[in-house]
């Protein structure tokens, strides 16, 4: 499911992410390498290229031209047309699913693309043979995989380099001092980040360097690239980029930067053109000095811990094309200088804490006078994007103005008022458009255009949550015949789905119609045989279980009517389904015994139904699951063994059932991450066994309500010793009830990591109550209804709950 949902955040501005990247790489290509059959390489040269060749790993035969006398000719290889020495070698790997410029580490390959990925690499070793290309200008081995090893030091003696890139290559340790010797270089790229390897745990596999002190040895460097080597021994790394005054281009992505300098005294790289400083930790001021260096047409310093006000200066920055502050806590309104920026193609600024109104500043972007264009008064934004802020008011209706935009993200604001047709009348060339307004809004934001309104318009993308569309679906919707993203929750429909939704959006693969009031049963499905995510969530729709196209891989139909049994070749349906939530339905029978044939199901939810028996013995082979929430049901028998197998299980509620028996010692073995437990309300009898401790991460255990005798663990005042990790502990948008003094709280996955309560109410315990619990310092003690002995002289159960809330 995080694959989907990171995936799909991306969509509305992926494209433009890397918008405004210079055309400096145009400068710096190397001599014109036109093949000819009378053009022969050097012999020297040749056989230094076959000793390069015969140290390499080549699985997928990129090198297999590379025979005969004449390796001119040879793919990869650009002879000088005079002289015929090697000047070239363009090695990097061409893999279909990655362009140059949109190489992005938030990329997530399947696996199958991992898999053709990784043999079109090339890999092995860098043979020193090329020492012999004396006139070698340009060598690219980006995007391969060589593994680990370190960058080789006789690259320094290529001193005719003019172009050096060795980016996504899996090169590490650190950068030798011998390429300070490229005294010719223009263009130099090192990003230390692989498609092979986890973004999240590669700190062993990447790029350093201990000072920056060299890249003075470059004087005519136009493009430095660094992303994701380790520069945290470099704390003056800004006074040495500073040094370099041809400079172009600055990429100095993820590497540990803590400083960033909020005056300089004299700024010398003047031509910079393209700054690129994202997921750093400055914690500092957006600097003074950056609207000093005019000709900027691209800044980039997202994620980076970034403070304070945006400055005014930032305004007059004409050139600037791309501008990316996102995800910072930037405070305060958008300066009107801003509205000056009539050049802008690309403002992200999402994940803020930015407030106030933005009528000036789209009023001011629409007057702007931009001679490129046909009528000469238009802006050139293209994407917008300032969800997650505290915006609020009104969207001015001179937005519809900004005709050149393509994606417009404006999710999570205060709004309120009325979208009429206006908003939209000069949007032709829009293709995403993200809406929605947040618990903080005062009013509602509506979407109020004729039945008859055609938008200029075909989106590709619609996100519309709790923006008032209703209470019957939009006819305008029946012409978005090129949607392949389509969300409309909260939207106030209250209607049956029509029978030809599906049909005249045929290439939807992510659909979300969830909290509305949808009503009667779903009409035959005619989804495009790519759609992978079906919401319906949150309606009143009833009838049996859909029937669904094979390549869903997420079902979410909980709290409908929906009843009847499973059905039971669910497996043979859904061969591919990863998420599966039926919960709060009127669904009979048992679990089938094809539930235990979905291999990759990682989500399984199919609380508050009348489901019955005992579980099947095939959910032996479910060991991928994350989460298994079965609560408020009728199901038996004691804790199946096979339970065991759930090595990756996060969440395991089955509360409210008929499980019996003694609760086994390897549960607190078996699931190593479990952050959530509850077998409220069973018969589940004999002592609670000490191993239960073991569970480590566990954040919510829930035993009340059963038959549990005999003295409370000591070592349950040392559960939450361990601190989950994104990484290893991925969210799922889901619910759980947790009962707090006899009342019951729904808590959502985002408040989760705020919960943390202990609940052995309503037992059969004896003894005291471990005073390390009592005292733990993540958890206070509650009253609550006893239903214990009391074998000594004090209470001997406890629910302890706290809410980080406070």
């Amino acid at each position: 499911m995080i694959g989907f949902m990171s995936a799909l955040q991306l969509i509305p501005f992926f494209f433009f992410s890397l918008l405004g990247t210079a055309s400096y790489l145009q400068l710096i290509k190397p001599i014109s390498c036109t093949k000819s059959p009378n053009l022969r390489c050097l012999e020297v040269e040749r056989k230094a290229l076959l000793s390069f060749k015969d140290n390499l790993t080549d699985p997928s035969g990129r090198l297999s031209s590379w025979v005969g006398d004449n390796c001119c000719n040879w793919i990869g290889v650009g002879c000088d047309n005079n002289t015929g020495n090697v000047v070239k070698l363009d090695l990097r790997n061409p893999f279909p699913a990655f362009n140059y410029y949109h190489v992005d580490p938030n990329i997530s390959l399947s696996h199958e693309e991992m898999e053709a990925y990784n043999k079109s690499c090339l890999g092995g070793k860098i043979s020193s043979s090329l020492h012999d290309l004396k006139c070698l200008s340009y060598f690219d081995l980006s995007l391969n995989n060589f593994d680990g090893i370190h960058i080789p030091k006789f690259l320094g003696s290529l001193e005719s380099l003019t172009y050096l890139n060795l980016s996504f290559s899996l090169f590490a340790g650190v950068i030798p001092s011998h390429l300070w010797n490229l005294s010719r270089l223009q263009y130099l790229d090192l990003n230390s980040f692989s498609f092979s390897i986890n973004f999240y745990n590669f700190s062993s596999q990447r790029l350093e360097v201990e000072s920056l002190e060299w890249v003075d040895a470059f004087p005519s460097l136009k493009y430095l690239g660094m992303n994701f080597v380790n520069l945290e021994k470099v704390p003056n790394w800004f006074h040495a980029v500073n040094m370099i005054p041809s400079l172009r281009e600055l990429h100095l992505v993820g590497c540990g930067l803590v400083s960033l300098p909020h005056s300089v005294s004299s700024i010398n790289f003047t031509l910079l053109s393209v700054l690129d400083l994202s997921y750093n930790h400055f914690n500092s001021f957006i600097p003074h000095w950056l609207s000093n260096v005019s000709g900027l047409s691209t800044i980039k310093l997202k994620s980076t811990l970034l403070r304070g006000t945006l400055p005014v200066g930032l305004g007059h920055l004409t050139n600037l094309r791309v501008l990316n502050l996102a995800g910072n806590n930037l405070i305060g309104r958008i300066p009107n200088s801003f509205a000056n920026l009539c050049n802008l193609q690309a403002l992200y600024m999402y994940s803020n804490n930015i407030n106030g109104e933005i009528t000036e500043f789209v009023d001011g972007l629409s007057q702007c006078f931009n001679s490129s264009t046909e009528d000469g008064n238009l802006s050139s934004l293209q994407a917008l994007a300032l969800s997650y802020n505290q915006l609020n008011g009104t969207i001015p209706k001179s937005i519809g103005k900004l005709s050149m935009l393509v994606s417009l993200d404006l999710t999570e604001n205060s709004w309120e008022g009325v979208l009429t047709k206006a908003h939209f009348q000069n949007l032709t060339r829009l293709k995403s458009l993200r809406l929605s307004t947040n618990v903080n809004a005062k009013g509602a934001l509506v979407l109020d255009v004729t039945h008859e309104w055609v938008p200029p318009f075909k989106l590709e993308s619609i996100f519309l949550s709790k923006v008032q569309i209703g209470p019957n679906f939009s006819a305008w919707l029946k012409i978005q015949n090129k949607l392949n993203f389509l969300v409309l929750d909260h939207a106030g429909i209250s209607d049956t789905i029509p029978h030809g939704l599906w049909k005249s959006c045929p290439n939807v693969t992510y659909w979300s119609l969830s909290n509305n009031n949808l009503r009667r049963q779903v009409p035959y499905f005619q989804f495009h045989p790519l759609a992978s995510y079906f919401d319906l969530c949150y309606n009143n729709l009833e009838g049996p279980v859909p029937l669904f196209p094979s390549n869903l891989r997420v079902i979410n139909l909980g709290n409908n009517m929906f009843s009847g049994p499973i059905p039971k070749n669910i497996s043979e349906l859904l061969p591919k389904l990863s998420w599966l939530d039926l919960s709060s339905n009127s669904i009979t029978g048992r679990i089938p015994y094809a539930i235990g044939m979905l291999k990759e199901l990682n989500v399984l939810i199919l609380g508050n139904n009348s489901l019955s028996g005992k579980l099947p013995h095939s959910m032996r082979h479910l060991s991928s699951l994350n989460v298994l929430s079965l609560p408020q049901n009728y199901l038996e028998g004691e804790l199946p063994s096979f339970f065991r197998n759930y090595r990756n299980l996060k969440s395991l509620d089955l509360g409210g059932n008929k499980f019996s028996g003694k609760l086994p010692a390897w549960m607190g073995e078996s699931s190593p991450y479990l952050l959530r437990l509850s077998l409220r309300s069973n018969f589940f009898h004999g002592d609670i066994p000490q191993k239960i401790c073991l569970l480590s991460y566990l954040q919510i255990l829930d035993l009340a309500h059963n038959d549990f005798s005999g003295a409370i663990p000591l070592c349950l005042g040392s559960l939450r010793n361990k601190q989950s990790d994104e990484a290893v502990f991925p969210r799922y948008d889901y619910q759980m009830v947790l009962v707090s003094k006899g009342v019951e709280y729904l808590y959502g996955q985002s408040f989760f990591n705020l919960v943390y309560s202990v609940d052995l109410s309503s037992n059969n315990l004896s003894g005291e109550i471990p005073e390390n619990i009592t005292n733990f310092s993540e958890f206070i003690n509650e009253s609550s209804h006893w239903k214990n002995s009391w074998k000594n002289w004090k209470f001997t159960a406890a629910r302890i709950t706290r809410s980080l809330n406070e």
